[in-house]
């Protein structure tokens, strides 16, 4: 991966990317008055310079069947050693957590869960986490409504 610095053109390309990455180069070249080679070029750099992660496309939960969403608090009875490398483990083998993330505060861990329902949920909670061994405490928000949910970052230039 190469470093590169971004200036105004790179911005433009970012922001209209995160919008819509479905986006051709000549839509894009349109978009940030490029041309399509100097616009193919860049967004070339971008991703080789790892700005641009990957493209995916954002899917309705709720469209698709996952009508619940909760906010998972998670304590662990334990530190250090292969206990936090076990637990990240067991986040990544459960596609119920579409995201989590170790942070500060009053939890080890923020769980991000998309499950079809409440009874998907319980049964997730207590056969999942609660029975992990690490796993000391769960304390969980039910998401009511989403107010905003864009991902975007908010790039300045």
């Amino acid at each position: 991966m190469q470093t590169i610095s971004i200036d105004g053109p790179d911005i433009a390309i970012l922001r209209a990317l995160q919008r819509d990455a479905s986006l051709t180069n000549a839509q894009l070249a349109d978009l940030v008055h490029l041309s399509p080679s100097q616009c193919s070029r860049r967004r070339a750099a971008l991703e080789s310079s790892g700005f641009i992660k990957g493209y995916a496309a954002r899917l309705n939960a709720e469209a698709l069947g996952f009508g619940l969403r909760a906010i998972t608090r998670i304590n662990l009875r334990t530190h250090g050693g292969d206990h936090d490398d076990n637990f990240v483990a067991f986040i990544r083998r459960h596609g119920q957590i579409r995201g989590a993330y170790s942070v500060s505060g009053d939890a080890d861990y923020l769980l991000d869960i998309h499950v079809r329902d409440l009874q998907e949920f319980a049964e997730f909670i207590h056969h999942h986490l609660l029975a992990h061994k690490l796993v000391a405490q769960v304390r969980s928000e039910i998401v009511l409504m989403t107010i905003k949910d864009d991902g975007d970052l908010p790039l300045l230039r």
